[in-house]
């Protein structure tokens, strides 16, 4: 509970996404904070205090103050310029002002926006950045901030006179640096936007992008057009709770100073699908912030195993997984089946030398409930997860659906040496 003495603006604190601004009795500002729900993310301060410093803060606290903003991305992008702004004594104390993360857009024809540790700023950095955000409390939220905005603003990580267009033109994340399909000017003005951006200034690109959305289709470039509206929608509809969600939840569950696995990054879910051992094919699905990435799907045709054999068959799914080193790695890996099944990835991760979670899910004895099975290498897995149990169901569920389709396309359209996806 928060203590009664304590001054709350208007008296209450909103379940709204926002940040929060803690104030000793001299009115100076101590602790700056984001939050999903402000109301919930204060009380944890007082309820459960998460880190060494904090019983010593609240102590302090003589007032709270708040901002509420309409999606916790900007609320990410506030609390950083506010911790900026004051320094605040005990969100130095909690990291140094050293191990902190910092967005950094290069001084390049062609600028890129890079994580930087504080540990990496020095003297010469203005020589190298454009412009230096920061401090951000949280790198995970930091890159799904950086992620989820390229939708809007599409940036490129790519040199230009590459013979290959990169993944992410196909997918519109890139405009295409990498085989100069782009025009430096242009370009340039999509990364000026999201500078705009993470200084806060979303109300003023949305009224730009109105004006030019309207010239454009007055003048009757309707494909410009569409573009304009669509990044407009987007700017007004961002669904990105996901991008603080994981660190209030990781605050509920911190358990003798252990945090649970990433269920808020990447969540990749496999299935295997054959009818008596005939046409065995396997299916990989991935859910990042809690959602699926259908661009990131694949699916594999078993060559070494002979007959029914799903253990086999997932160890050589993860097997040829693994040895795409391209692939974005993931936080946790979800197998539709039971301890068997488990321990047959697990061995497989070990071989690569590769540490990444697995859980198994079945439906149970009575299959009337999803249960989760963990080996004894991650005993305290499935206890942290059995909160998640309807997201990882969805992923499951949806690891089977696609396998099962592309078995019924196998059938229905006998293999002729296709090449199949990896």
């Amino acid at each position: 509970m928060i203590p009664a003495k304590i001054k709350i603006k208007n008296n209450e604190l909103p379940d709204m996404p926002g940040v929060y601004l803690m104030k000793d009795k001299k009115g100076t500002v101590i602790y700056v904070g984001k939050a999903v729900s402000l109301k919930r993310r204060v009380k944890q301060h007082f309820d459960r205090p998460h880190g060494p410093h904090i019983p010593e803060m609240t102590r302090n606290v003589a007032e709270i103050d708040y901002i509420v903003k309409p999606t916790a991305l900007e609320a990410l992008i506030l609390e950083a310029n506010l911790i900026k702004h004051y320094w605040p004594k005990y969100n130095i104390l909690q990291k140094d002002n050293k191990s902190f993360m910092y967005l950094a857009i290069t001084k390049e024809a062609y600028p890129r926006p890079l994580l930087v540790r504080g540990t990496d700023l020095d003297e010469d950095s203005a020589k190298k950045y454009k412009i230096v955000f920061g401090p951000y409390t949280s790198s995970h939220a930091l890159k799904s901030a950086l992620d989820l905005v390229r939708k809007a603003f599409p940036w490129s990580q790519c040199k230009p006179g590459q013979k290959r267009a990169c993944f992410n033109v196909g997918l519109k994340l890139c405009p295409g640096v990498c085989i100069d399909a782009v025009d430096k000017k242009e370009y340039q003005k999509t990364i000026r936007d999201l500078i705009k951006f993470f200084e806060g200034k979303k109300e003023d690109i949305l009224k730009r992008y109105t004006r030019a959305m309207k010239k454009a289709s007055q003048e009757e470039r309707y494909e410009e057009a569409a573009d304009y509206r669509n990044k407009i929608y987007f700017l007004e509809h961002i669904q990105d709770v996901a991008v603080l969600r994981r660190d209030d939840d990781q605050i509920d569950q911190m358990k003798d100073g252990k945090t649970p696995v990433d269920l808020f990054g990447r969540i990749e879910g496999y299935d295997i699908s054959h009818i008596s051992g005939t046409v065995t094919v396997a299916s990989m699905v991935v859910f990042e912030n809690g959602a699926p990435a259908k661009a990131e799907y694949r699916k594999f045709k078993i060559k070494t195993v002979v007959g029914s054999n799903d253990i086999a068959s997932i160890r050589e799914t993860v097997t040829r997984r693994l040895r795409h080193r391209e692939w974005k790695k993931p936080d946790l890996i979800l197998i539709d089946g039971g301890l068997p099944q488990v321990h047959a990835a697990e061995d497989v991760l070990q071989f690569f030398h590769v540490s990444i979670p697995v859980i198994g899910i079945a439906k149970g004895s009575k299959r009337k409930k999803n249960e989760l099975i963990c080996s004894k290498i991650s005993a305290e897995l499935c206890e942290l997860c059995e909160k998640y149990v309807d997201l990882l169901s969805r992923v499951r569920d949806e690891a089977h659906r696609f396998a099962i389709g592309y078995h019924r396309k196998l059938r229905s359209e006998p293999f002729k040496g296709k090449k199949l996806k990896k």
